[in-house]
């Protein structure tokens, strides 16, 4: 059994720039060409290989989160949510942004080229009509447990 105390060191003392967008990779509903993932113990972890990509995605993340408050009924935004929670904001808002392309695939293949598609077509992150992605924040539902 691993100690959580050294498991968290050995996280720190691993993973440089974190990826705001772990969850939603290691769940499998997402993938990133500028994602590392590496195994700490039994587990499983990711971290992001470029400082200018995590700066995109930590905007991008903020962003889900300050429009998804409603919708998921956040009583204190800023608080570090249940991993549920999380869970749907990151894979809902990613499967919802990457609507907004008209696609209907199950997972993001790449989420650094899926900001660029965003920064391109809408050329700030702050233009993406975010009422279509809470949508699918809204509907998602992570797998059940077996």
């Amino acid at each position: 059994m691993l100690n959580e105390g050294a498991y968290k060191d050995a996280y720190d003392g691993a993973v440089r720039l974190s990826c705001p967008f772990e969850k939603a990779i290691l769940s499998r509903c997402a993938g990133c060409d500028q994602s590392l993932k590496f195994n700490i113990a039994e587990r499983e972890a990711t971290a992001c290989a470029a400082p200018v990509a995590r700066e995109n995605c930590l905007t991008l993340h903020g962003l889900l989160h300050q429009n998804a408050v409603f919708t998921l009924k956040l009583m204190h935004p800023g608080e570090p949510l249940p991993h549920a929670k999380e869970l749907k904001i990151q894979c809902g808002g990613l499967l919802g942004t990457q609507q907004l392309f008209e696609s209907e695939a199950a997972v993001v293949e790449n989420i650094h080229g899926l900001i660029g598609e965003v920064q391109q077509r809408f050329g700030s992150m702050r233009d993406v009509p975010y009422l279509d992605v809470v949508k699918a924040i809204s509907a998602y539902e992570a797998r059940r447990r077996r």
